[in-house]
């Protein structure tokens, strides 16, 4: 894990501007090395994607474009690497939809609970259009260049102490979230008590009871190993999450425009990649986890919808996020009881 001190350094030099199309490396130029943070294990597919396609860049560009990936949270918690991002501090991150919305709110809202029905309409509105649109030009009055989204899945519950078969099981179930407000008030409508913890940190939280549960998509229920330390996984799939690449805006404008298309390229093909992987990981991902001892129970979804538009949930969120921002979320979603 690099210092504070080289990460300044690191920096520094991916502001340098060296063209490298077409042409062999000199020995004297010099080579800008760029860090890039994530929060997501060694193991997730984003993270396996992400080292695949720098290896590329690596050697597309003759090693003068050199990106080192430092996953599992090993640069801070999201939040610490969306600050070290803002400031220069590293040149590249992966950071959630989730996480985000505490730094730029309409970041969020493709994460609304029970909002898409499915992966067609999901791409369709965050790789173009007027949700994407309306979120990149949000992120990007923060100094960030948005890539393409990489997918961290619908999202389900795991926990220690009872399977969630109906809305009354989440009754003060101290259950795990990302530093969302979304989840947050998501899950204090359905009458849980829920606690943000660095994801890091959160296995061991489950394992001493700091928190009952968890909420996560089944690759990161698998990757993190938290299926060790719980019994119950609930289907609720009561949210979308993934992560959005984005680049430092300074640093990234400072590189020359070869270089600029070449990253785009790969960035582009990684998140292709990790969501075809990613699919498959989640289709099978079941089957492995029941074979790894936990009861596995598919609640009423729809009964989940219900209370949360009897709790106002919806409506709550169509005030913060607007009514012109909303309306370009259900051109995707249709109507969601606002």
């Amino acid at each position: 894990m690099p210092t504070r001190r080289a990460l300044f350094s690191q920096a520094g030099a991916a502001a340098l501007a060296i063209p490298f199309a077409s042409r062999r490396v000199r020995a004297q130029a010099a080579v800008p090395r760029m860090s890039m943070g994530s929060p997501m294990p060694q193991a997730h597919p984003a993270s396996t994607c992400l080292v695949e396609a720098l290896d590329a860049i690596r050697a597309d560009s003759n090693g003068q474009i050199d990106i080192t990936l430092y996953p599992d949270s090993q640069l801070g918690s999201e939040l610490s690497m969306q600050s070290q991002l803002r400031s220069g501090a590293i040149a590249f991150t992966l950071t959630s939809v989730s996480s985000l919305q505490t730094l730029a709110p309409l970041a969020g809202i493709p994460g609304v609970a029970y909002a898409f029905s499915g992966y067609g309409p999901l791409w369709a509105a965050l790789d173009g259009g007027p949700l994407s649109e309306r979120i990149r030009d949000a992120l990007g009055k923060f100094g960030l260049r948005a890539f393409r989204v990489v997918d961290n899945g619908f999202r389900d519950v795991i926990t220690s102490v009872r399977p969630i078969a109906t809305v009354t099981d989440l009754q003060g179930l101290k259950i795990r979230v990302p530093p969302s407000p979304l989840l947050t008030s998501l899950f204090r409508a359905l009458g849980a008590s829920p606690t943000t913890i660095n994801l890091a940190e959160t296995y061991a939280a489950l394992q001493t009871r700091v928190a009952d549960g968890m909420e996560n998509s089944l690759p990161q229920i698998e990757a993190t190993k938290v299926y060790e330390v719980q019994k119950y996984l609930s289907r609720t799939g009561h949210s979308w999450d993934g992560l959005w690449i984005l680049a430092h805006g300074r640093t990234w404008d400072a590189l020359p425009g070869d270089a600029q298309a070449l990253i785009s390229r790969h960035f582009d093909a990684a998140a292709e990649k990790q969501r075809q992987v990613f699919a498959r990981m989640d289709a099978e991902g079941e089957t492995r986890l029941r074979a790894k001892g936990l009861s596995i129970n598919t609640p009423d979804r729809e009964a989940f919808r219900a209370a949360l538009v009897a709790a106002g949930y919806y409506a709550e969120w169509k005030t913060k996020f607007g009514a012109d921002a909303w309306g370009a979320l259900e051109r995707y979603t249709g109507p969601l009881g606002a």
